[in-house]
């Protein structure tokens, strides 16, 4: 079976919307733990408005300690989110190596999330993407919503079809499908996954599911099931959108690991490592949190 890659997207997705701050030295050792997992990429913050997501305001200090060769001691990619041409301005200052930067299916989350409608960040987010390409750092670019939306109800398939056109109409491969509201399931996802080779079979596409209505790693199965091989997942299922009617928690970075390990893939993640980090993560917010593996323990045969 081909290597999947594992985007781990839990210091940003996963505590952008907790009330409480994780200080910037707590960020800085689960960061390192979670490097020490083998997990391919890291997203570490978004350079977004310190007042609107207070929880993101030390972005560019994590990026800044983390750009420096003996604090960073693996080949792990350290990804940021990033909304606007301010935002990459930062990015690029502080030493992203990945840029994540996307435009919403749904008009109404879109504008609620960027304070634009989809067809003006597009024209925004396309030059940004090739900005980036230019300066040598990798990009992925996004379709947020793109299962539906936690305001609009379902999103028409051709409205993400003609997002993601774009994208590759400017020849930007790494494409992620967002399931920001988490309404996806196992058959809109098949559908939407061939859809879209059927238009580029070169396109990179990863998923990102949120676990909303229990479907997350169903999601995840049905799209490694028809070519994907890039996934996004947060330790101890953190996480949602701040911006979306109701936030829940993404598909849990270990549950998603165990799977894969069953399929023989992956086996190089140090499960128990997540297990870990997961637990301390529960210790700091203190609450369970939704990760299944967490509760029940690794099966080991």
């Amino acid at each position: 079976m081909d290597k999947i890659f594992l985007h781990e997207v839990g210091m940003r997705d996963g505590l952008q919307v907790e009330q409480q701050i994780v200080p910037t030295e707590k960020k800085i050792e689960w960061i390192k733990e979670l490097m020490q997992t083998g997990v391919d990429i890291i997203q570490i913050g978004s350079f977004v408005h310190p007042v609107k997501v207070p929880t993101m305001a030390d972005t560019d200090e994590l990026f800044r300690y983390f750009s420096k060769p003996e604090n960073k001691k693996s080949d792990t990619v350290l990804s940021g989110l990033v909304l606007n041409e301010k935002g990459l301005d930062r990015g690029m200052d502080a030493g992203v190596e990945m840029f994540c930067m996307g435009v919403s299916a749904s008009e109404t989350h879109s504008k609620k999330n960027t304070g634009m409608t989809t067809d003006e960040a597009l024209d925004r987010i396309i030059p940004m993407a090739k900005n980036a390409l230019s300066a040598g750092k990798q990009v992925q670019v996004s379709v947020q919503s793109a299962f539906g939306c936690g305001f609009e109800g379902a999103i028409a398939k051709e409205r993400v079809i003609y997002i993601v056109e774009k994208y590759l109409q400017n020849g930007i491969l790494n494409i992620s499908l967002a399931d920001t509201a988490g309404h996806a399931n196992p058959i809109q996802v098949e559908d939407m996954i061939t859809s879209i080779y059927s238009i580029n079979p070169e396109a990179k596409l990863s998923c990102h599911f949120h676990d909303t209505y229990g479907m997350g790693i169903a999601n995840c199965f049905m799209a490694y099931k028809h070519g994907v091989k890039y996934f996004e997942s947060a330790f101890a299922g953190l996480g949602g959108c701040p911006f979306t009617a109701k936030a829940s928690g993404n598909v849990c970075t270990e549950d998603l690991v165990n799977m894969f390990n069953k399929f023989g893939l992956r086996k190089d993640i140090d499960l128990k490592k997540i297990l870990e980090i997961a637990k301390e993560a529960e210790e700091f917010f203190a609450r369970e949190l939704p990760s299944k593996v967490l509760k029940v323990g690794i099966l080991e045969h």
